[in-house]
Formats: C-alpha cells, structure tokens, sequence
C-alpha cells in the first residue's frame, strides 16, 4: 500500500546563489537579475539560503533584503519559492523563520541546531518549535552530508514524524540498503536528493525532487532533464551517469584534493553553465575557485552534456 505524502512540493529547484563584489558585498542589482533568470527558465521553484546561498556568512539585514528580493521577484511569475532559514544558532533561526512566514513561501527550510549535535529528543523538541513559529508553513529539513549529525532514514523518521509540519527533508542518497530503508521510513515524506542523482532517487525511493546543483549548471537543461523523467526514465537514468561522470572527474576533485567548500563547486558550476550574472567568488573568509577554471570546463561541459545546453 502506497503512503500519501505529506505535501505535493515536488520537482527541479534551482539554489539562488549570491553575487558578491570584489569589496565581498552582496550585488542585490544582480541578484535581482539572476532571480528574473531563473524565472524564464521555468524551473520548478526557487530556493533561498542553502549551502551554496551562503546562509552562514550573511548579517541578519542581508537574510531580509535577500528573501524580500525573492518573494517580490517571484510575485505574479507562478513560481513557487522555498526560504532557507538555516542558521547553527536555533534563537536566530526561529526568528529568520518568524520573519519569513510574512513573505508566503511554499515551504521554510530548516536545518538541527549545528555547533553541538542535538539528540533525538532535542531534535523533535527544535522541530516542533519551528512549526509553531512557522504559523502552518511547511517545513523542509535539511540534512547534508556535513551536518554534524549525518541521520539515517530511521533516525529522520524518529525526528520528522511527531511534526506533521516537516512534509521533505533535503539528504544526501547513498547504496541500495539506505534506498530500501528510505523507501520503509520515509514514504510519507518529500525527499530531495542530491540533484545529480535524481533519475535514480526517483526511480528507487520515488524521490520529490532536488535543490538542485544541476540547476547551478543550467536551469533550463535541468528542467528539461526533470520533466525527462517522468516520461523516459531510462534515457534520464543515461544522462544521470554521463552527469555523474563529469561531476567525478572535473568537479569533485576540487573538494577532494584542494579542500573547496561544497559553495564553491555549486558557484563553479554556475559559472561553467554562464547563464547568470554570479560568479564565482565566495564571502571571506572562504576560498573562491578561479574563473579560469570555469573557462577551461565549459567547453567540456557542453562536450559531455549537450543536453542540458540545448
């Protein structure tokens, strides 16, 4: 028997990364372009304040003025927007979610409380907190790989499910035992897959969707690539490894060997795809991958996945 999930939120969510100026102050006029950019791509929605949006390195006026920029850009479009109100400090976080709220966004999403790894009970208690300030606003949870608390499909079931407000939760995948498990726990929720992993997360645990890093490369070839799934999910399975195969051997490398933040491959990747005025460079004190480099693998990029530049 199928379980009904707990919300419909579904599909390619593009990351709305920051333009920062050389003086490492954020480009609000070409954020604003950026958001117009990823509304004419027709992706699926838009997402603020992840990983790749920088949300650790950001003052408390700057969150506002970002996700106001959002909200106002995506007024009138039809595209949906989810704001990230990640923040380590769970006092600062409640308040990004309160402030939010007055935006209308489909969903909030929320990340544990991260400078000492919350326990189960902490975990649930923080969750319920959010909901209540969140005034019936769903609520994404946001796991990555980093987080100082990695949960299997168990543990996130534990968490989520006194929250009826939690309806997906952002994860990394992993090998077939932790699909069977997420396809046990976890079927009442939306899950977000890494976006280079999408054909087989939908295939294998019925994935909602991804925030997509393919979306940093191009929106239009990973809408395309989305909507490819639900009528060909063996050609989209073929282009998922040619995917994969880039990422490994061009992008991967720059974390595993030279110690680049996860920002930085996804602000790379943009800059490969040059759909939007971004850039690379990251907030200080972070380090930036050089725009040489986005030179260099650009035409490998359009070499190895056509598609997606079509």
């Amino acid at each position: 028997m199928t379980t009904q999930r707990r919300h419909s939120i579904a599909g390619n969510w593009a990351s709305l990364l920051l333009p920062i100026m050389e003086n490492d102050e954020i480009d609000f006029s070409a954020l604003g372009e950026e958001i117009d950019i990823l509304v004419e791509a027709g992706v699926d929605g838009i997402y603020s304040n992840g990983t790749a949006g920088e949300f650790h390195n950001q003052t408390e006026a700057e969150f506002d003025r970002i996700q106001a920029t959002l909200a106002e850009r995506c007024a009138g479009t039809g595209i949906p927007f989810v704001i990230g109100a990640c923040q380590p400090d769970p006092r600062i976080a409640l308040s990004r979610i309160i402030r939010a709220v007055a935006l209308k966004p489909l969903a909030i999403q929320v990340i544990l409380p991260d400078w000492w790894p919350v326990a189960d009970l902490e975990a649930i208690d923080f969750l319920k907190r959010a909901a209540d300030c969140a005034e019936g606003i769903p609520l994404i949870l946001y796991n990555p790989p980093h987080a100082k608390r990695v949960l299997t499909p168990r543990d996130l079931a534990a968490i989520c499910g006194p929250s009826p407000c939690v309806v997906g939760i952002k994860l990394a995948d992993g090998d077939a035992d932790w699909y069977a498990a997420a396809r046990e726990h976890l079927s009442a929720l939306a899950l977000f897959v890494p976006g280079h992993h999408l054909a087989t997360g939908m295939k294998h645990a019925g994935a909602a969707g991804a925030f997509s890093n393919v979306a940093c490369l191009s929106p239009r070839g990973a809408q395309w690539w989305t909507d490819l799934m639900a009528k060909d999910i063996d050609a989209a399975l073929a282009i998922e490894k040619r995917i994969c195969a880039f990422m490994d051997s061009h992008i991967v490398p720059f974390r595993q060997t030279q110690g680049y933040s996860n920002a930085a491959l996804d602000k790379l990747l943009c800059a490969i795809g040059g759909w939007g005025p971004v850039g690379t460079k990251l907030r200080w004190p972070y380090r930036s991958i050089e725009k040489a480099e986005a030179e260099r693998l650009s035409k490998i990029a359009r070499a190895e996945l056509h598609e997606l530049f079509q």
